[in-house]
């Protein structure tokens, strides 16, 4: 789509209620921060057919209220060495009482793999072994290694290497890029069997939709954007938990999962995505089901904002009377 901003009020509330279950709460204004891509274009789509007025922008517009929600999709620069702007316009948002989907801490803590590591590793979420480098210096754990940027997406500037002299090799060569000497490189121990993998999107705290990956023959990654086949599947319980598990561990809203089995079955997270596209294939109504979820979110923490507020009664001691 080349829409750049999308302002849609819906008036039909009853007819969209009878399409899909309305969540609690009054009638809020909705903003979706990111590019008018095919998927920010059909979440906007969804939150409207909820019965929320809905924006899809570039900036944040000043109208937004306490009450208000605004689903950050900021993604990565296409230069790989940052996030696009806008992160610190969150935080003042969530000052003014707007209701923050993809917080700024949680959004970079996904964009920024490093970050992710840490996070993950914290919580005890399973993950390849993983190292920062930046560098000479090698991984304490053996090959084969997977190098990516710290901010990457689309399968770019990520390599394989099979032993530490490839691996050598490809961090002098990358000493090129811009983005190796601001930030180094992650260094990951590869999971195999490579060229099949899961992405589970979850929103709100449930899992909404999930694809499995097929890698083009010939290439190992199972990036969509280097030509990787998506498939719709109902993820496994433990592939489930373990996407609900990373995603509590950033505290982030609305994210995809990548997992990789090993050979025993065993799952690993290799990364969080915070901008995620996604698209009918992962599950039908996937968008609704992302919509209404975060919807439902926003209206708990409302809640438990509401009950925090409470006043406190001290408390009241009653005299006993005087026994002889």
């Amino acid at each position: 789509m080349t829409v750049a901003r999308i302002d849609v009020t819906i008036d039909r509330r009853e007819h969209a209620a009878a399409r899909s279950p309305q969540p609690a709460g009054r009638r809020r204004s909705v903003v979706i921060l990111g590019k008018p891509t095919e998927t920010n274009c059909a979440l906007a789509a969804a939150f409207a057919d909820l019965g929320q007025r809905v924006q899809l922008a570039a900036a944040i517009p000043p109208r937004l209220r306490q009450g208000d929600l605004a689903l950050a999709r900021l993604d990565v620069l296409p230069t790989l060495d940052g996030v696009e702007p806008g992160l610190w316009r969150l935080t003042r948002l969530e000052r003014r009482g707007v209701h923050v989907m993809n917080g700024s801490v949680a959004l970079f803590a996904a964009h920024d793999k490093l970050s992710t590591a840490l996070f993950l590793g914290r919580a005890g979420v399973e993950q390849p072994r993983t190292a920062h480098l930046r560098d000479g210096s090698l991984p304490t754990f053996s090959p084969p290694y997977v190098v990516k940027p710290r901010f990457g997406s689309w399968g770019r500037d990520v390599y394989l290497c099979r032993d530490e002299a490839e691996l050598r090799a490809r961090l002098k060569r990358l000493r090129r890029r811009r983005w190796f000497r601001r930030h180094g490189a992650l260094v990951q121990a590869l999971v195999e069997p490579t060229g099949r993998d899961l992405r589970v999107v979850v929103a709100g705290g449930r899992v909404v939709g999930a694809v499995e990956r097929h890698a083009q023959p010939g290439e190992w990654r199972t990036n969509v954007a280097l030509g990787a086949v998506r498939r719709r599947v109902n993820p496994p319980p433990a592939a489930r938990a373990l996407a609900l598990r990373a995603a509590a561990a950033l505290g982030i809203d609305l994210a995809g999962v990548d997992i990789a089995s090993d050979e025993t079955g065993r799952g690993y997270v290799l990364e969080v995505n915070g901008a995620v596209d996604f698209n009918p294939t992962y599950a039908a109504g996937v968008f609704t089901a992302a919509a209404a979820a975060l919807l439902e979110r926003a209206t708990e923490r409302e809640y438990a904002v509401g009950a925090d507020r409470q006043p406190t009664r001290a408390p009241v001691t009653i005299a006993q009377p005087a026994t002889e």
